[in-house]
């Protein structure tokens, strides 16, 4: 074998002594040399590059009423708040950063809890209109707006479903609607990431989250060889229409404080300022939790009953708004 250095780089040259054909084996001199390993501030998930990493968060509200199911694009994303709209009728304000699903809805309408989540991701918020209070807020000039009233364009009914439950959208259109803006990254603080890893003896594999009633409370089973979650609701598995079942990777029971208030209509108002009680569902075990949130631009932290920040699994993240006194979270 014969070594011959060249311009950095390295040929290793060897005869093969059953054929006589020469092999050629090469590796670049700077080869054990880590290359730059960039992660989404979202999810914490290995990154394309550093402009995947660090682009625009653009948050989808979806409809969960029995009428928008299967939605589509809740698999395929990043964080997704879950917390009752109305009449008990949840919804989700979806995360995306380098997810980038081509078929996204049913969109509906926003909330003004749902700015206070938003604000800590410095997210850019599609939707189709809003609460009295919502839109009032997110009309001030202090946030990024993509409401469908005014940017119909980047949107489409579904010929397959009836309004109001028929608005939807895609990351081929939501880019480029946020181009067009200048919504190009997002500067904020990700939760606390760490690796998973599944712990010898599992004390959670069975999640039950009840939040408003049968149709929209919902179940986890765990999957050690995954080490995610399968979501059901309304006692079936929880699928979405293009990328089947939903599986996150960690699952988050928020405990607030909430009410009923007449608005534009009977709305839900929910505590999102301050701290509370939570449990953090990973590995497959439950951790008991506070939550805190100084302001609606600081992020949401965790920590333990020792007071010692709790680092959440990479990937994707669900965390469900459990009202005080009406909601509860069991497990075994």
């Amino acid at each position: 074998m014969v070594a011959i250095a060249l311009a950095g780089v390295s040929f290793f040259v060897a005869t093969n002594l059953k054929s006589g054909k020469l092999i050629q084996k090469s590796s670049k001199a700077q080869a054990s040399i880590d290359k730059p390993k960039y992660y989404s501030t979202l999810t914490g998930t290995l990154s394309g590059d550093k402009n995947a990493a660090t682009q625009v968060v653009t948050g989808v509200m979806i409809e969960n009423s029995p009428n928008a199911r299967p939605q589509s694009g809740l698999k395929n994303s990043g964080v997704v708040f879950e917390a009752i709209a109305e009449g008990g009728i949840t919804r989700f304000l979806v995360l995306y950063q380098q997810e980038k699903p081509q078929t996204i809805g049913p969109v509906r309408s926003l909330r003004l809890y749902d700015i206070d989540w938003l604000d800590a991701f410095d997210g850019s918020i599609a939707h189709v209109g809003g609460s009295a209070g919502a839109l009032q807020e997110i009309r001030n000039g202090q946030h990024r707006d993509l409401d469908q009233f005014f940017n119909s364009n980047y949107y489409h009914r579904a010929s397959d479903r009836y309004a109001p439950h028929n608005v939807y959208t895609s990351f081929e259109k939501l880019d480029a609607l946020n181009s067009a803006k200048g919504y190009t990254t997002s500067n904020f603080e990700g939760f606390k990431r760490t690796d998973g890893k599944p712990v010898k003896k599992p004390d959670a594999t069975s999640i039950d989250i009840a939040v408003s009633g049968p149709l929209y409370n919902s179940s986890y089973t765990y999957d050690k060889k995954t080490n995610k979650y399968a979501r059901s609701q309304a006692g079936a598995p929880h699928t979405d229409r293009e990328d089947g079942q939903i599986t996150p990777s960690v699952v988050i029971a928020l405990k607030v404080d909430e009410e009923t208030i007449l608005e534009d209509g009977y709305r839900e108002s929910i505590v999102t300022i301050g701290s509370g009680d939570a449990v953090i569902f990973q590995n497959g075990t439950a951790i008991t939790a506070k939550w805190y949130k100084a302001t609606t631009k600081s992020q949401i932290s965790f920590t333990d009953e020792e007071g010692n920040e709790i680092a959440l699994v990479r990937g994707q993240t669900w965390i469900t708004a459990v009202p005080n006194g009406n909601g509860d979270v069991q497990w075994q």
